[in-house]
């Protein structure tokens, strides 16, 4: 089967299945909850899906532990509806990529229990396993710490060996330095594919390679041992591996989540003529409000920060590789209220103003669920009303450690993973139409007046704004293949860019401020035509507080 480049002109939803929709009154969405509404994502004008995990998992990080990759998580519905679902987005024209999670699995996997209850199973070395130091092999092999805080190591037992864990202990590291580990993960992509999926997520796909003497690294504030264990020394390897294996033959894509990778370092990921991934996540444009990339430790966002951060990867990829454009996903909080935007008085229009930003970028575009009808960050007052493991290992991190309870004060409940994680407001009954009963995570209360039910009414709503920009971007070569060029670099408060094909160009203005701004370049566009903004009546040269504007000239 040819191996087409059809991701380049998708629009891309994102569906986190445990907070879309609840079909079964358990509180929890599921699939049949999702097929309900894929004439909603039709009417929206995406054409494709990428669904977060709903493999059988025992769910200690919310689907990102898998214990059974052939098996759907029973509160999700069962294989045969993930079945229905796959052929009726296919008769919609939606396409299906799913996560692929295969740096860990779970620790009740089969291979797992198999491997730490023998030493002789055959499943032993799928997995890192080291001895331990000090006496008796009591404490952890080396120094490294892992993404959810603490030590990536967990003792097995009170025997003197341990177990690799990057992330939170029930997901233990596979060993991919094993070919058998590698011929697992083919058999699970061949699974998925022959089935009709078109495509993977491809999570922290940059750990899947470690460095293999295990030394201890110099300490620092975070992630002591990451340069054993990013973009590890045989990454490239594996990933052609699977590509000429498995890819090759399907007619599908793949998007890597390349934790803390660097341009260069993308650029030999997406080189079509490496064959290893077709596009990946960057994440330098969501750490512009963080230092050294470490959200907890907030810092005062400056536009230009943003801008130096699209440009350097629109003109550096350009030509080499494809971009992915996102500003939310489950990880990531809210967009509106972010980026210096407003989530209160100006949240409409902050959010049509991000919308425009970033969506004709040269890229493919990725909407996470409830961003089109600009759903905040949640309304949590404590820890208590936070399920996410992440957020309570930070928050017993500062309880650890007092010195950093003031950063994570102001951090916790704004940056947690639960922000985006809310359930989907489709209305404003008492539980936002995703069930009829008490769900798994609060409802944010301002569903009373952002709901899908309302936005889908409103012809001035975000949704129908989202909806204007899909059928802009439709077939439009300039947004596809135009290049791109920052009009007012130095500006603080305006973000100004255009597109360029030939003689053709798209020209996109946005503020990023709460006050009127003059703005020099909207005198240059009067010969352009205007196509979209975020404002019905516009002054010639002066930008509303975030307004946003969309030319052409042709």
């Amino acid at each position: 089967m040819k191996h087409t480049n059809w991701y380049k002109d998708a629009v891309i939803y994102q569906i986190y299945p445990r907070s879309f929709c609840d079909s079964n009154h358990d509180g929890m969405g599921d699939i049949p909850g999702i097929i309900s509404k894929l004439d909603y994502l039709k009417d929206l004008g995406v054409n494709c899906v990428w669904l977060s995990p709903i493999y059988d998992s025992p769910q200690e990080d919310n689907g990102y532990d898998i214990a059974n990759y052939r098996e759907i998580y029973k509160p999700f519905g069962t294989l045969e509806d993930f079945k229905t679902m796959l052929d009726e987005m296919h008769k919609r024209g939606i396409r299906l990529i799913m996560d692929l999670v295969v740096n860990h699995t779970s620790s009740e996997h089969e291979w797992f229990k198999s491997a730490i209850s023998d030493k002789n199973s055959p499943y032993r070395d799928y997995y890192i396993i080291r001895k331990g130091k000090g006496k008796n092999g009591k404490k952890p092999p080396n120094n490294w710490s892992g993404f959810f805080g603490g030590s990536t190591w967990e003792r097995i037992g009170d025997t003197d060996e341990w177990y690799l864990h990057l992330f939170a202990k029930g997901q233990p590291d596979l060993n991919w330095e094993n070919p058998k580990v590698r011929e697992e993960v083919k058999d699970i992509l061949r699974y998925w594919l022959d089935m009709g999926v078109d495509g993977f997520r491809c999570d922290v796909i940059t750990l899947i390679s470690k460095k293999q003497d295990f030394k201890n690294r110099m300490p620092g504030i975070a992630l002591v041992g990451k340069d054993a264990y990013v973009n590890g020394p045989r990454l490239h390897e594996y990933l052609h591996e699977l590509y000429t294996d498995v890819y090759a033959n399907y007619d599908c894509m793949t998007v890597g989540e390349t934790v803390l990778s660097s341009l260069d370092e993308a650029i030999d990921l997406v080189s079509p003529e490496r064959e290893e991934l077709d596009m990946v996540f960057n994440f330098d444009h969501t750490d512009t409000d963080n230092y050294m990339g470490v959200k907890w430790l907030y810092r005062k966002f400056k536009l230009k920060n943003l801008k130096k951060v699209f440009a350097h990867w629109q003109k550096g990829l350009r030509g080499k590789g494809w971009n992915s454009l996102f500003i939310e996903n489950h990880d990531q909080r809210r967009s509106v209220g972010r980026f210096g935007t407003d989530d209160k008085e100006y949240r409409v229009i902050s959010a049509k103003m991000l919308a425009s930003m970033y969506f004709l970028l040269q890229g493919t575009p990725f909407i996470y669920q409830g961003q089109e009808i600009g759903m905040t960050n949640g309304d949590f007052e404590s820890i208590d009303d936070v399920v996410d493991v992440e957020a309570h290992n930070i928050y017993q991190l500062g309880q650890d450690v007092p010195i950093l309870r003031p950063f994570l004060k102001k951090t916790l409940m704004s940056c947690n993973r639960d922000n985006p994680r809310t359930p989907m407001q489709w209305d404003d009954t008492r539980f936002a139409g995703f069930s009829d009963v008490k769900p798994w995570l609060k409802v944010n209360k301002n569903k009373a007046f952002i709901n899908a039910k309302a936005a889908q009414i409103d012809q001035g709503s975000i949704y129908n704004y989202f909806k204007s920009l899909i059928e802009f971007r439709k077939g439009n070569e300039v947004i596809r293949d135009g290049e791109y060029f920052d009009l007012l670099p130095r500006d603080n408060s305006i973000y100004a860019y255009a597109r360029r094909l030939g003689e053709k160009e798209v020209v996109v203005v946005c503020s990023f401020s709460k006050d009127k701004k003059k703005c020099k370049i909207l005198n240059e566009l009067k010969q352009h035509k205007l196509v979209m903004s975020n404002y019905q009546e516009k002054d010639d040269d002066v930008l509303k507080p975030f307004e946003a504007r969309i030319y052409i000239n042709y």
